[in-house]
Parts: structure tokens; sequence; C-alpha cells
């Protein structure tokens, strides 16, 4: 339906007077009522969502040549009604916020009836639940094909999930073509981030407010790249993982493609004085150490750990454990590595730790083997309870790859890339977060048009929240790109 025949379609119904004060259906002879809900896409029905989410806006999968649409609150009490010719339901913006403001809290309901050749349908109504806690205003992430061969359209866009709202911040077509990954934002804070660029204009581009600048912070001394990050809650460290990066080709199915480290090692950027130096090993075992994540307090640094690889050796025996080490943070000094959790014990292996803004909760992606749990359909969510050391499967999980997972700043909120569609694009999935026990239904990312995602051949990687918008754009890396890049100064040796 277009834009205006919904308004004027809504306009009729309030002055016809065709909303009713109550949701309490009677038995009417001239309705087939069919004891199940309806088939909707995208699946809202059970999910718990903010009360500042964008509209819920789906298709209705049942067949039909008019749709009516009644929305209910908690009490009984009908909120407004709506009607579809396409089986296509945009709400309204107001509507929709006054319905989620004034039930924060509450479950609210919506009953579909359809209407073929004057036959009426009306099926069980579904519900939705409305937390009291709201949801950070934005996230962002990589817009890409799913394939890995070409980067010739990549972008990172930013998306107010309050509204439908989406611009471009990186756009690698003025960029030379060149690879943007691993946007890291200091405490979701939109105006303080960083992002890699790979290629012809290849550094690491620091954003301050409106300032970009350009830095490379491999040295002579490091023999591969930085790239898994993680910055210091105090906002002067940075560490990153120095690897190593091979794609290979085999013949196992479901799993073609395999992208793992022949090297990893942690280093630490110091933001102050533009010096770079590895994190010190006391350890002889020669250890493949990446995915570093700090706990929110900055006393300790978790990572992913396994042993060095030889020139010849079997990817798919490749297992990654958790380890975290004290960091004394007058110092800058690190304790000994001490192991968190032991995957290959389970033979499994265990990439992306990420930590709840209080600290009580680590999730991470749990799969057969190697670090690029992103090919693998088997990665599941996981995760451990930090004061009891309990861990457990999420029940978020799907029969596909969940990965790249991100907290909002408030802890009550989960977004996380899904595969569940259809097994080779990722969307972002949210779901509110109460305990272990305690986890809502995932729900996609809502869109203006519900058609949307089967249309988009592209995926969402690595979704991030942010508490505000960015304000630069794609020109303000091009114009950075110009300038001289700064190098960082390497103060310490590999081991």
């Amino acid at each position: 339906m277009k834009p205006r025949e919904f308004f004027l379609t809504f306009v009729i119904l309030i002055s016809t007077g065709f909303l009713l004060p109550s949701c309490i259906s009677e038995s009417n002879p001239e309705i087939v009522y069919i004891r199940r809900e309806p088939a909707l896409e995208p699946d809202y029905s059970g999910v718990t969502i903010p009360p500042n989410i964008a509209q819920l806006n789906f298709r209705i999968q049942e067949k039909g040549e008019h749709f009516r649409i009644r929305c209910c609150s908690q009490d009984g009490k009908q909120m407004f009604m709506l009607k579809s010719k396409n089986g296509i339901v945009r709400f309204p913006k107001g509507l929709w916020r006054k319905l989620l403001f004034e039930n924060r809290g509450k479950s609210v309901s919506f009953e579909i009836t359809s209407d073929k050749n004057g036959k009426l349908t009306q099926y069980n109504p579904f519900f939705v639940t409305v937390s009291m806690e709201t949801i950070d205003p934005y996230i962002c992430y990589r817009l890409l094909y799913p394939g890995y061969e070409s980067w010739s359209d990549m972008q990172l866009i930013q998306r107010s999930v309050e509204d439908f709202r989406e611009s471009v911040i990186f756009e690698n077509r003025i960029m030379e073509n060149n690879c943007v990954n691993c946007h890291t934002f200091f405490k979701n804070d939109p105006g303080k981030f960083f992002l890699h660029v790979r290629g012809s204009l290849k550094g690491t581009y620091f954003i301050d407010g409106r300032t970009v600048t350009r830095r490379t912070l491999r040295t002579d001394s490091m023999p591969a790249n930085t790239v898994y990050p993680s910055w210091h809650p105090g906002g002067r460290y940075i560490v990153f993982s120095s690897n190593a990066v091979v794609q290979s080709f085999n013949m196992i199915p479901g799993k073609r493609n395999e992208i793992y480290d022949q090297f990893s090692r942690l280093v630490i950027y110091d933001s102050d004085f533009n010096t770079i130096s590895a994190v010190p090993e006391m350890d002889t075992v020669k250890y493949m150490d990446t995915f570093p994540c700090w706990a929110p307090g900055g006393d300790y640094l978790y990572f992913c750990r396994t042993k060095q690889v030889g020139e010849s050796f079997d990817f798919m025996k490749v297992k990654y454990d958790l380890f975290r080490r004290a960091f004394d943070q007058s110092s800058g000094l690190f304790g000994e590595a001490e192991m968190v959790f032991n995957a290959d014990e389970i033979d499994k292996s265990i990439t992306l730790p990420v930590i709840s803004p209080d600290g009580n909760y680590l999730l991470f992606t749990l799969h057969d083997y190697g670090t690029f749990s992103i090919w693998h359909k088997e990665a599941d969510l996981y995760l451990i309870n930090l004061k009891s050391g309990e861990a457990g499967r999420m029940t978020l999980n799907s029969d596909e790859s969940e990965s790249y997972h991100a907290w909002s700043s408030n802890g009550k909120w989960i977004v996380f890339s899904s595969k569940r569609t259809d097994g080779i694009t990722a969307r972002p999935y949210f779901a509110w977060f109460g305990s272990p026990d305690n986890v809502g239904k995932p729900f996609v990312l809502p869109q203006k048009d519900p058609t949307l995602y089967d249309r988009l051949a592209k995926t969402f990687n690595r979704p991030e929240f942010i508490t505000g918008e960015i304000i630069i754009g794609p020109r303000s890396f091009a114009g950075a790109s110009g300038d001289e890049s700064v190098d960082a100064v390497w103060t310490g040796p590999l081991n």
C-alpha cells in the first residue's frame, strides 16, 4: 500500500468511528476462527521490545484480499486499528510511539482478520512485551556482499533503531575500493572511535568528534598488522591482536572457505604517547593470542588462546580457549595468563568474547574449530557468569551461524549477526537480557519496508551499539586519506 493510500485509510477509520473501545471479541457466525497465530514475516510474535524501538512493520503471509489489524493494550483497551489491502502492515509513527509509551512493562496484542471474497477469517492474536528498559538509539555496522573475493562495494552504516533513518559513514568506492573493518567505539561513544582501512589508503583512522587522524600502527618490528582491537575503559590504552591471516578453500561440506591465523600476538597501543609494544609473555610455550577484550573495570584483559601452529598443521584441530590477565592501570603491567574457559576440553573453539557493562557476564561464540566463526554454521552464542564460572548455550540461537555480538550501554540488550534467514546473509537481531535464564526471543532490526530483507542480497556485519549519532561521513575519511600517516613508535620486542 502506498503511504498516501495508507494515510487515507487510517483517516477514514477515525472519521467513521471505526476505533472501538474494547478488544474483547464476541463470537460471530459470519467469521471463521483459526485457532493459531497468523504467519508473519518478520516473525515478531512473543518478542520483548524496548519502548523506543521503531515500528515493527511486517507482512501477513496468509490468504486474503483485505486485512484488519487491531492493536490492544494489556487491559483490553483498543489502542487503534489498521487496514491493509496487500498484507503489508506499516504502523504510523505517532500511534506506534503512543502504544509503546503507554504500555511500558506490559504486553500488547495484535489481532488480524482477513477478508477473501467476503469470507472473514480471524486468527489468534499475537503478543509483544514492551520492556521498561530503553535501547541505545543507534547501531553501526558494515554492509557488504557475503562473499570473500571482492570488496568493491562496502559501506559503514549508522542506523537509528528508534526510526528508519540511516546514513553512510564510510564508502569504500570513494576510498579506492579499500576494505574497511573493525570499527571500534570507546564506551559506545559515536564521537570517539577508530577503524582499519586495508589497501592503498591503509591505516587506522581515529575519529575524535569531527577530526579524523590517519595512523600507522604496524612497525618494522611487527611481523603482522594490527587486527582485532579492544579499547581500555580508561581511554588511554588499546590492545590489538597482531595477526597473520590466511584464507583457504577445501572440500568440507558446508565449510568450503576457512580463514585462520598462522601467527597472532597481543600488542598494546598507548594513545597518549603514540607508542606500541608487545604484551609481554612469560610462558616459554609459544601461543597464538587473539580477540582481546577488556573487563569494564579495566583490571583484566580477556583473550582467546591456542598453541602456536607449525608449518604444517590441520586447522580443524586448532581449538581456542578463553584466558585472562590482570592489569595494573597505574604501571601498565600485566600479570600471568590464567584460563577462564577450556573449550578444547569439550572439542570446541571460542572466539569474540564481549563482557557486559556491569562486568558480570561474558558473551562469546563457540564453534567446532578455528577462529573465524562467521563461516561456521554450527557457531552459537554462549554466556559465562564471571562470578560463578557457570557457562551455557543461550536460548537465542538458531540452526545457522550466530556471531559478532555486542551489549547495549545499559546491559539490557544484545545485538548480534545471525544467518538464520537463509544461511548466507547475516541480519542484525536484538534480544532483551534479564539474566542467563531470562532472555527474550530475538527479533530482527525493523525496516520501513518489511520486504526489504527478501530483496537485499547484502549482509550486515559487526553491529555495534552507539549512544548517539555519528557526525562525520565518507568525505571526512577521504580527506584524511590524503594526509600523511602518523607512525606509531615501537617500544618493545615481540616474544
